[in-house]
C-alpha cells in the first residue's frame, strides 16, 4: 500500500475563533470560550489547484456554509489550545482524505455457489406461492 502525502492548509488562509464549549468541564463549564471554530475559504486558497478545490468543495459540501467557507469545530478538550490543535489536525486529515485518489471498483462475477443458492431460494419462494394458490 502506498503512502499518501499529507496535505496541509497554511494557517495564513484560516480564521480560527473561540466560542463557548459544550464539552467537558468543571465549575467554569459555561464561562470559558474553549471551543475552537475554524473557517477556511476554499476558493481563495493559493495552495491548491482549481481541480483540487473542486474536489474538496464537492466531497465536503455538507461542511461548507453559505459564504463558501469550510466550517469545522472542536470542543472535546477543556483547553482552548488543545481544541485549536485538534481542529487543525481534523482539517489536514479531511483534506488529505478527500484528495486521495479513489481506487476504481473491479467488477466481479458471482461465484457458482452464490448462483446456485440464489436459484434455490427462488425455487423455494415459488413453491411457497404455489402452495398459497392451492389453499385459496
Amino acid at each position: 500500500m502506498e503512502k499518501i502525502e499529507a496535505r496541509h492548509v497554511p494557517e495564513s488562509e484560516l480564521r480560527i475563533e473561540s466560542a463557548r464549549s459544550s464539552g467537558p468541564g468543571g465549575q467554569k463549564v459555561n464561562k470559558t470560550s474553549s471551543k475552537a471554530v475554524l473557517f477556511w475559504d476554499v476558493d481563495a486558497s493559493a495552495t491548491f489547484t482549481p481541480e483540487e478545490k473542486a474536489i474538496i468543495k464537492q466531497r465536503l459540501a455538507n461542511r461548507i456554509n453559505k459564504r463558501g467557507e469550510l466550517y469545522l469545530d472542536a470542543d472535546s478538550q477543556r483547553s482552548q489550545h488543545r481544541n485549536r490543535t485538534d481542529v487543525l489536525e481534523l482539517l489536514d486529515r479531511l483534506v488529505t482524505e478527500v484528495l486521495k485518489p479513489r481506487t476504481p471498483r473491479v467488477p466481479t462475477k458471482p461465484t457458482k455457489g452464490s448462483k446456485e443458492r440464489r436459484l434455490e431460494d427462488k425455487k423455494l419462494q415459488a413453491r411457497k406461492k404455489e402452495a398459497r394458490k392451492i389453499e385459496d
